[in-house]
């Protein structure tokens, strides 16, 4: 997911993508556990999505503070 996709929407909806990511992520280090999956480049993925979507959201609450 890109920046500028994740800028576009809504808190809610960011605070849902980050859930579902995060679910993502423990079903692919599930799979590898299992030896069910063998990219384990879409583990490093869900990671930076995740990371994406929390420092989009922390900006703009800090954002938001300073406009307070």
């Amino acid at each position: 997911m890109k920046m500028r996709d994740l800028r576009q929407k809504a808190r809610d909806e960011l605070e849902d993508a980050l859930r579902e990511r995060r679910v993502r992520l423990d079903e692919l280090r599930f799979l590898v556990r299992q030896k069910k999956i063998k990219n384990v480049r879409e583990i490093a993925g869900a990671k930076k999505d995740i990371a994406r979507i929390l420092t989009l959201a922390s900006s703009q609450a800090s954002s938001q503070r300073i406009n307070a």
